[in-house]
């Protein structure tokens, strides 16, 4: 151990993860800013993982709030280590970044780029479909391995390399923008240490283990591997880090918060599968003691959890899950359960209140991804 790791048993950490993460903002924008980042999901079962992230982290919260609210806030959409939404001053910490490797769509389709950031620059904001009408261009390979217009594969270059950035989404569909011009910025040693300082406060507390993987998946313009290790390696030992052992893993934690003084309450929550408290698979096992599988692109003769299942939290405990499928008009509901189920009458009440819950927030995310106009009807 070094001079500042204690001894701390899983289930406080547990409890410590719990109690930090679930903690109510007054709006998306500042649910964002607390948190630092929130993780985009396209797929809606019952709603996108966004809109489950937030409902438990915002008063009030209705599917597509956060789209509504981005325009008016000082957000931005990129990818971090996945793809997501954060504050645009966290976000421009990301760049300069991207610009040293070619993409396929450039090698194909050589010019393209310098005309679509002239035609985006040249309007307010720009559609991928009016722009594909505008520009043509063809197809190529997305990111998925399938076919993608070309213009729109260069849309997501242009807005990863920050040049441009997405203004506002339309039927969940991206538009785009002009990036906001950017301040001067930090040393690539400097952007490593704050863009580690988000990933822990978002998933403290974390297995030093893991926080190693994130370091590997961030960066930017002059951050090779010798400098992104010798970043995490200054922000491991530096004084805003706290550490200690559990079951002879090491896990860290933000220095200003206290571990012992988390306290949870009793309700059942049903979490997106990438909700920060279930994200990292390796704490999940450790913590819970049995292991969790995100099965949407699993085939469905393999699946031993579900398309969609909900991870299903108890107090401090993900105590097993839950598949939320659309029948005629209505959400059925499947629970599935790691281990024994919970007896108590307490934990019975708390999950029909979250089953009823989450079938109202269904039907305001049904609302919310109908076009613009129909849900008014």
């Amino acid at each position: 151990m070094t001079r500042r790791d204690c001894a701390i048993a899983p289930a406080a950490l547990a409890r410590y993860a719990v109690a930090r993460s679930l903690v109510a903002s007054a709006t998306p924008a500042l649910a964002v800013e607390r948190l630092g980042f929130v993780q985009y999901d396209p797929i809606r079962a019952p709603a996108c993982a966004q809109d489950l992230i937030l409902r438990h982290r915002v008063d009030g919260y209705r599917a597509g709030d956060l789209d509504r609210a981005y325009a008016r806030h000082p957000l931005d959409e990129t990818f971090l280590h996945v793809y997501g939404v954060m504050t645009r001053s966290d976000a421009q910490r990301l760049h300069p970044r991207g610009d040293d490797v070619v993409w396929r769509v450039e090698r194909e389709h050589p010019g393209l780029a310098r005309r679509v950031l002239r035609h985006v620059r040249g309007c307010d904001a720009a559609h991928p479909r009016t722009l594909a009408q505008a520009l043509g261009a063809g197809t190529t390979t997305s990111g998925w391995g399938g076919a993608s217009a070309a213009t729109t594969r260069t849309l997501d270059m242009l807005q990863y390399r920050g040049l441009l950035r997405v203004a506002r989404r339309e039927a969940g569909i991206r538009v785009y923008a002009r990036a906001m011009e950017r301040t001067r910025a930090d040393s690539p040693a400097r952007r490593a240490e704050a863009l580690l300082r988000i990933l822990l406060r978002l998933y403290a507390p974390l297995p030093a283990g893991t926080l190693r993987q994130l370091a590997r998946m961030v960066g930017g313009r002059g951050l090779d591997d010798a400098r992104r290790g010798r970043a995490l390696e200054r922000f491991e030992s530096g004084a805003e880090v706290a550490s200690g052992i559990a079951d002879r893993v090491r896990y860290l934690w933000p220095a200003d918060e206290d571990p012992g003084a988390a306290v949870v309450d009793d309700r059942v929550r049903l979490l997106a599968p990438f909700d920060p408290l279930v994200w990292d698979r390796r704490r999940f096992e450790h913590l819970w003691g049995w292991g969790y599988r995100f099965e949407a692109y699993t085939p469905p003769g393999r699946r031993a959890f579900g398309y969609y299942a909900l991870p299903l939290l108890w107090r401090d405990r993900v105590v097993g899950w839950v598949n939320a499928t659309p029948v005629a008009g209505r959400l059925a509901f499947h629970v599935g359960h790691a281990g024994a189920t919970p007896r108590d009458a307490a934990f019975r009440r708390a999950l029909d209140a979250e089953l009823a819950s989450l079938a109202t927030f269904a039907r305001t995310a049904a609302r919310a991804a109908l076009p613009a106009g129909e849900a008014d009807r």
